[in-house]
């Protein structure tokens, strides 16, 4: 099942990316930083790499590759100086709002055979999945800290 979800997932990020690719010149991890950091002004890299699973190298890296490009601006973050605070520019805000109604349409492509009842069970079975990973995570990381010689 593990590899189903993952699998599952893939093929649509990269179904997805393929258009952002093309239309955009995007990354999937670039994607990711720009869609974060449009829905939560002064996010950190630390709070995207949280939110969307993506290590940190990768966050950093898609970030000054945005930054580079003029779409992300970072700035130090004064109680974490390891930290970078990410907001858009004005460019990256023109980006954001060319990409979004396009990454709604191909949502719609690829999620648009199936009803909202069956839209609405997905979402609540991949939230179980969501709450038993990270519980059985947990429950692993507490068991690993309470061996001797941990």
């Amino acid at each position: 099942m593990p590899y189903r979800l993952s699998y599952a997932a893939n093929l649509v990020s990269e179904a997805i990316a393929q258009q952002y690719s093309a239309l955009f010149n995007l990354t999937i991890p670039e994607w990711r930083v720009i869609a974060h950091v449009a829905e939560h002004s002064g996010i950190t890299q630390q709070e995207i790499g949280l939110r969307t699973r993506m290590d940190k190298v990768t966050v950093s890296r898609a970030a000054i590759a945005l930054a580079a490009r003029g779409f992300v601006a970072r700035s130090k973050n004064a109680a974490d100086r390891r930290s970078r605070w990410l907001s858009l520019t004005p460019a990256g805000r023109r980006l954001y709002a060319a990409i979004a109604p396009k990454a709604l349409e191909l949502e719609r492509a690829v999620f648009g055979q199936f009803s909202a009842a069956e839209m609405a069970a997905l979402r609540k079975f991949l939230q179980r999945i969501d709450a038993a990973a990270a519980a059985a995570m947990m429950a692993e990381s507490e068991g690993a800290s309470s061996t001797p010689g941990a």
